[in-house]
């Protein structure tokens, strides 16, 4: 059940948000600005450890054990061994609680740059010009970070305590695994409700498309120029497998039609190859080409099957190809491996963020579709908790000139700290 906000209490909240915004907006910037790839994250989580204390949260930090991890069904299969990274839990329980407990749960791992010199601002200057914050990370997901910070300041501001435990997360690798999540899942993260602001425009996300990630290493005849008929490019090769892999996801496009709002998106199985690395000298046939990459599909699936799917193919590949038997595909599993999930309509928790998002906006809360992987699908899955995911409209993310829409951040904090309030129900101080 949703508690009652007094209009009075939901005017005294929202104003505190807007009378702290621009206070908001400077640690965006410091956030933006400690560049925070995977595995170098240690710079920014002290920025929010440090933010958290001062704040006089309950502060733990924790690195994440892959042994310990690697037998969770939230674990997805990781390539670092994060020894210089760590997540960042603050908590807040009341001596009695009353409400619904709440996790507002963000990741501060960011995807590289591509060239900085083709960016129109430098990607860690955290840039304000108009009505957008540019930089790398603004809005996926630092933004949306910020705002769950000063969503829970503005409630302590405006005078009030929150009635049940609220649990501030920030986790890494959620950009390539997702397993700074299944580590808080794993060491006994509960609540009653999760949200998550990752930039959806202002949507709440309903369904997302399970991911698997891949790395496929092909390997060729090494020969010189002058006798290519002697050698098998390994590269080439490579090509063939892509070629492959586009036919399996027009095959799971197809499958779209079964799944209810899928079938409204051009691509939700959604190929892609992210690196392709190959060859040894510039006039040798190349001997080795590695490509990585992911591909979707659907909720209702097992990534398993779809793992094994994956394979076939690439063994089909070999058989009916001569080329390919040389080559001699090889698929390694790295990164997120893991299922999508649907949120139903009519549960409480969205029903208290789209009332919340209406007392701001003066519209209805649109439901949508993300085909990519999303850390809900951790919560949703695992732990049997609902799990939002709501947060500002954003420009370029992943791509260059990537930013925020700052007076949408300002609507989401808003939409946040009323939400938070509801959920967890408030007493005056």
């Amino acid at each position: 059940m949703t508690h009652d906000l007094s209009p009075e209490a939901a005017e005294a909240i929202t104003a505190a948000v807007e009378s702290r915004f621009e206070h908001q907006l400077a640690f965006l910037e410091e956030v933006v600005r400690a560049p925070s790839l995977r595995g170098a994250e240690a710079g920014v989580q002290t920025i929010v450890l440090d933010a958290l204390r001062k704040r006089d949260y309950d502060v733990e930090t924790y690195g994440i054990d892959v042994e310990a991890l690697r037998s969770h069904p939230a674990y997805s299969p990781a390539t670092i061994d994060y020894a210089d990274t760590f997540n960042v839990s603050g908590t807040k329980t009341p001596v009695t609680a009353t409400g619904r407990s709440l996790i507002l749960n963000a990741h501060v791992d960011v995807v590289p740059t591509a060239d900085p010199d083709h960016w129109t601002h430098p990607p860690f200057a955290a840039t304000r010009v108009g009505d957008w914050m540019y930089g790398r990370g603004a809005g996926d997901m630092k933004a949306g970070l910020s705002a769950n910070i000063f969503a829970a300041d503005a409630i302590d501001a405006a005078g009030f305590r929150l009635n049940a435990p609220l649990e501030l997360q920030s986790v890494i690798d959620e950009e390539v695994t997702g397993n700074g999540t299944a580590a808080a899942i794993a060491r006994g993260a509960r609540a009653d409700a999760v949200l998550i602001p990752e930039p959806t425009d202002e949507a709440v996300i309903f369904a997302n498309s399970g991911v698997i990630k891949f790395r496929i290493s092909v390997h060729g005849v090494s020969a010189h120029p002058r006798e290519p008929e002697s050698g098998l490019s390994a590269i080439e090769a490579a090509f063939l497998v892509i070629d492959a892999l586009k036919k399996l996801q027009a095959e799971w496009n197809l499958e779209k039609t079964d799944h209810a709002g899928f079938d409204a998106l051009a691509n939700p199985a959604s190929l892609n190859i992210g690196t392709i690395h190959g060859g040894e000298w510039p006039s040798s046939i190349p001997f080795s080409c590695v490509l990585e990459g992911r591909i979707g599909f659907y909720p209702s699936d097992d990534p398993a099957d779809r793992m094994e799917k994956l394979e076939k193919t690439l063994k089909d590949l070999q058989e009916s190809d001569s080329r390919l038997a040389k080559a001699a595909p090889r698929v390694d599993w790295v990164g997120t491996c893991q299922a999508g999930y649907r949120l139903e309509a009519g549960s409480d928790a969205e029903k208290a963020l789209a009332l919340s998002h209406r007392d701001v906006n003066g519209a209805d809360l649109k439901r949508s579709i993300m085909a990519c992987y999303l850390d809900a699908a951790l919560y949703m899955n695992h732990s049997g908790i609902p799990a939002l995911t709501y947060g500002p409209l954003t420009r370029n993310i992943h791509g260059i000139d990537e930013c925020v829409n700052l007076p949408s951040l300002l609507r989401v904090t808003r939409t946040i700290a009323l939400f938070t309030a509801r959920w967890c129900g408030v007493s005056p101080k």
